[in-house]
């Protein structure tokens, strides 16, 4: 099993300004979603505001919380755009983390939300599924 540091590198976007933070904070959270998403595509414009309210109301409530958006947009100005729309970390947009990650979690589609524990491994492929059945995120970490 990879660390969350040979997964998504040492440093993710915090904003689309392009602050960053450790990837190393990413360990005290009780979940984390791998979100594979773009501006371009319909599906993930209709998804993401409903995953951004789901994750405002699991933070809210207190909980350890944190998705790292993975963006197949087509040019930077494009992700920025996106990526500003949204409250969580990004890996940066030129990374060459993208492919490896979609490969690995067998990414086949977008939008797609992969869920993982802690220390990397994976919980779920069905992020999606399980936001959208509770988008209030009141059964967190959807066990």
């Amino acid at each position: 099993m990879a660390s969350l540091e040979q997964l998504f590198g040492s440093e993710l976007l915090a904003k689309a300004d392009g602050s960053k933070t450790s990837t190393q904070s990413l360990a005290e959270c009780d979940l984390i979603g791998v979100y594979f998403s773009a501006h371009w595509c319909p599906p993930c414009r209709g998804f993401t505001p409903q995953l951004a309210s789901c994750y405002n109301a699991i933070k809210a409530a207190g909980k350890k919380f944190e998705i790292i958006f993975v963006s197949f947009d087509r040019d930077e100005a494009a992700f920025k755009e996106y990526f500003g729309e949204m409250p969580w970390v990004s890996l940066p947009f030129d990374s060459d983390k993208k492919e490896k990650l979609s490969e690995d979690y067998g990414v086949s589609g977008i939008p797609a939300l992969i869920l993982l524990n802690r220390d990397g491994s994976m919980k779920t492929t069905d992020g999606r599924q399980l936001v959208a059945s509770d988008l209030n995120g009141e059964k967190f970490p959807w066990n």
